[in-house]
């Protein structure tokens, strides 16, 4: 499998962009492979779930059908769409971003992973990373994961759990 797709999504905080940096930086085949971050993708603090669909649509599906996909950076600071982005289907993908492990995408996947860590640990890091920028969004992004949780069961479809303290 020459390009393959790695889905990876977790809670805000349980880090998933150091995993997926990660996994890139290691990278076990020669060649370049593409992490898209749905950080880029959701359209503001209540965007979850429309970012899920977004990359879904825009990244995951046209590359599995081997075709190139074209998506729009969110500009969090404008709260507008920015410049584009091509994926290249001939290369291998990491999407990382909570909400992508749903029962659609992990078919569009070909190792799915779920990060797992304690509340304490991940607001900790989450805050220390965005500060007060995401401090009063905290809770109202929490509830998106949590209704994703609910509905997708995410972990349930992961092949792989990794565990952050």
């Amino acid at each position: 499998m020459t390009n393959p797709v790695v889905l990876i999504d977790g809670r805000s905080g349980a880090g998933k962009s150091s995993f997926a940096r990660e996994l890139v930086a290691r990278w076990p085949l020669r060649g370049r492979v593409q992490l898209v971050a749905l950080d880029s993708i959701y359209p503001g603090w209540d965007g979850l779930e429309t970012g899920v669909l977004t990359a879904q649509d825009l990244i995951l599906r046209p590359h599995a059908r081997g075709l190139v996909a074209v998506w729009q950076r969110w500009d969090w600071d404008a709260s507008a769409y920015a410049e584009a982005h091509a994926v290249d289907p001939s290369l291998p993908l990491v999407v990382e971003g909570s909400g992508v492990l749903t029962a659609t995408n992990a078919k569009l996947g070909d190792v799915r992973v779920w990060v797992e860590s304690p509340t304490s640990s991940r607001q900790r890091r989450a805050l220390e990373r965005d500060g007060d920028t995401y401090r009063p969004h905290w809770d109202r992004w929490a509830k998106q994961e949590e209704a994703h949780i609910a509905r997708d069961r995410p972990r349930a479809l992961a092949s792989i759990v990794v565990d952050v303290p």
